[in-house]
Formats: C-alpha cells, sequence, structure tokens
C-alpha cells in the first residue's frame, strides 16, 4: 500500500510571500482581508482552498510553494 503525502489544510503568511515574493505586512494584510471576506474570526486560519479561490489560482499552481 502506497502512502501518499499529505496535505496541508491551512496557508501561513510565510507561504504567500514565497507565492506572491512581497513582504510580510502585505502578506499577513491579505491574509486578514481574505479571512473578513469569508467572515472568519481572528484566530481562524485561511485555508488552501480559500486563498486559491480569492486570488483566482488553481490549487495545483500553489502546492509547488507549500
Amino acid at each position: 500500500m502506497k502512502i501518499s503525502p499529505k496535505k496541508r489544510i491551512y496557508i501561513y503568511a510565510k507561504d504567500v510571500e514565497r507565492i506572491t515574493g512581497k513582504k510580510p505586512t502585505y502578506c499577513r494584510t491579505l491574509l486578514a482581508r481574505i479571512r473578513l471576506v469569508y467572515g472568519k474570526k481572528k484566530h481562524q486560519g485561511v485555508t488552501v482552498d480559500e486563498y486559491c479561490e480569492y486570488m483566482g489560482v488553481s490549487r495545483e499552481e500553489i502546492e509547488q510553494f507549500l
């Protein structure tokens, strides 16, 4: 039986930095904006799927950075 690698659920500011090449402040602000759009509280994380939908990119494009 082949075990598939685990996929992450949440995306973090450091991941967004690697994806966008932007500064940490921009990345934290972007994640906060995504939380606001999806009606999440401050302590709730942003999922990779929510990030992809908000930014209009596919999950496959993002997974290479995670």
